[in-house]
């Protein structure tokens, strides 16, 4: 069984970082908890959470597909901090439930960089099961 904790982070794509920006910074009162500008990543600090914010521009957002629209695809994936974060056990269950696991890889998210998979759901969203930050 995966425990689900609560959601780590949410990634958006977007076209117009700026404007994205001053709305999630200036408006809601988001704070730029850390950027990385040459992959194209802006992360915002939303109380536990995190929203990252990728331009579509950008070498994150060029691999996830068409740009963000009113018919489009605006969210590249959901985290969600998973505990206990016990690969063997999750990919066994997942296994048994015919879900695909991607590579188990080291990323940041809103508690810091720790490890996480990528799954897809069944109508293709896609999914990251994220444990706690590496110590």
């Amino acid at each position: 069984m995966i425990h689900i904790r609560e959601i780590d982070h949410v990634v958006l794509r977007v076209i117009d970082l700026e404007k994205m920006l001053h709305f999630y910074c200036d408006v809601l009162g988001c704070p730029i908890e850390r950027r990385n500008d040459a992959i194209g990543l802006v992360q915002l600090r939303a109380g536990r959470s995190l929203v990252d914010l990728v331009p579509v521009d950008g070498k994150l957002g060029s691999a996830g597909g068409a740009a963000p629209g009113k018919e489009g695809r605006n969210v590249d994936h959901l985290c969600f901090r998973v505990e206990p974060f016990d690969e063997t056990a999750i990919r066994s269950h997942l296994g048994a439930n015919n879900v695909e696991a991607g590579e188990l890889a080291s990323r940041n998210g809103a508690e810091g960089e720790g490890p996480s998979i990528y799954i897809t759901d069944p109508e293709g969203n896609v999914i990251e099961l994220k444990g706690p930050p590496a110590s």
